[in-house]
């Protein structure tokens, strides 16, 4: 019985699982707005093209 209270008290791996557990979470989320994300980004490079193109003019 010690042993099982044992095991379930250690805490040594429990880092790694959750970085693991964050990283699948947030591919899974660029997966699913993989469209919107690189809309957003275009946008964003094409105002500041924009905006420094006037700023040198």
């Amino acid at each position: 019985m010690k042993k099982i209270t044992k095991i379930m008290r250690n805490n040594r791996g429990m880092g790694t699982v959750e970085m693991i557990l964050i990283i699948v979470v947030l591919i899974g989320l660029v997966l699913i707005f993989k469209t919107q994300i690189s809309d957003l980004v275009g946008n964003v490079f094409q105002k500041i093209s924009a905006d420094s193109a006037a700023i040198l003019a």
